[in-house]
């Protein structure tokens, strides 16, 4: 069997006992592998699970392991429904391709991009890292929402994620496109921004689709 065949495995015990229900036949029921008995039993025989008729648990290589995996997959969904407009199946799907291309170093990289997001856009935690405990006191996100940034600084717009066309054609007729140096002036009652020469007032809806870091 496939290390990737393994990984999912593993990722699915790790989910069911979130869930509560980490038996043999609950994993049977919701894997999507080919000869799962077979995977169950090489991952038993690494030491990286133990299984009996009724439950299935990771031993603690086995959970480090699953730790990654869970991390990697997690961070790809938030980054994937950050960046596009995709429906869950899509997500989802993408993202246990993506996973697992995810080196250590991408892996935080993704994950400071991010800001350090807790949970996936499901609501499951995302495991942390060093790099999370980091934050509070050596590193900010290098990425935020416009609705985030401090407010006079200039700032740089890294990418744009309009949920139409028509929005897309309207920012950019203002100026308003990756690349760009601007500023936030205020919050409330709107939100107001400074490019060049001219201020522009536009609802938060469309400051948190404008992704910005310090210029």
């Amino acid at each position: 069997m496939t290390e990737y065949g393994q990984d999912e495995i593993l990722e699915l015990v790790w989910t069911l006992r979130e869930e509560g229900n980490a038996t043999r036949t609950q994993l049977l029921r919701r894997t999507e592998e080919d000869e799962p008995e077979k995977i169950l039993e090489e991952l038993s025989s690494a030491g990286l699970l133990e299984a009996s008729a009724d439950e299935v648990r990771l031993t603690r290589p086995g959970e480090e392991r699953a730790r990654v995996i869970i991390r990697r997959h997690r961070l790809a969904e938030v980054l994937l429904n950050n960046l596009f407009d995709l429906d869950n199946n899509q997500m989802e799907s993408t993202a246990c391709k993506f996973e697992h291309i995810l080196t250590e170093a991408v892996t935080e990289s993704v994950c400071t991009f991010l800001g350090h997001p807790p949970v996936c856009p499901h609501g499951r935690p995302i495991p942390r890292e060093e790099c999370c405990d980091k934050i509070r006191t050596e590193i900010k996100p290098l990425v935020t929402r416009l609705s985030d940034a401090v407010l006079s600084e200039e700032i740089r717009i890294v990418f744009i994620t309009p949920k139409s066309r028509k929005r897309l054609e309207k920012l950019s007729a203002l100026g308003i496109v990756p690349g760009s140096r601007i500023r936030l002036l205020q919050r409330n009652p709107s939100f107001v921004m400074e490019i060049g020469e001219t201020t522009v007032a536009v609802d938060k809806e469309i400051t948190d689709e404008i992704y910005v870091k310090r210029a």
